[in-house]
């Protein structure tokens, strides 16, 4: 289970990377998978949470044994989310705007 849940997280983080990356073909934005990139991270955060519920204190990882607390578990999630709506200002506010410029000069 402990690798598998990696083998995912490693994944669903790719594909996150990937879908971005192509999120805007020819200075457009494609929804769709704009907003499957921010889904694949939020699973990504999700398995990685899951990883820590699981084999944080266990010595199985370094990584996870540093979420010991209630608190530190629930910042995955916090960091994750918080990842997910800077990218989206980012996105909204600076990408956006510079291929509409792009697109009208």
């Amino acid at each position: 289970m402990f690798y598998a849940l990696i083998s995912a997280a490693i994944i669903f983080f790719l594909a996150h990377l990937i879908l971005l990356l192509t999120a805007f073909p020819q200075s457009k934005l494609a929804g769709k998978r704009y907003f499957y990139s921010h889904l694949t991270l939020w699973f990504t955060g999700l398995f990685i949470f899951i990883l820590a519920l699981l084999y944080s204190g266990t010595g199985q990882s370094n990584f996870l044994d540093y979420f010991d607390t209630p608190t530190k578990k629930a910042m995955i999630l916090v960091f994750t989310m918080a990842l997910s709506l800077v990218a989206h200002t980012i996105v909204k506010y600076v990408v956006l705007p510079l291929l509409q410029k792009n697109l009208e000069g």
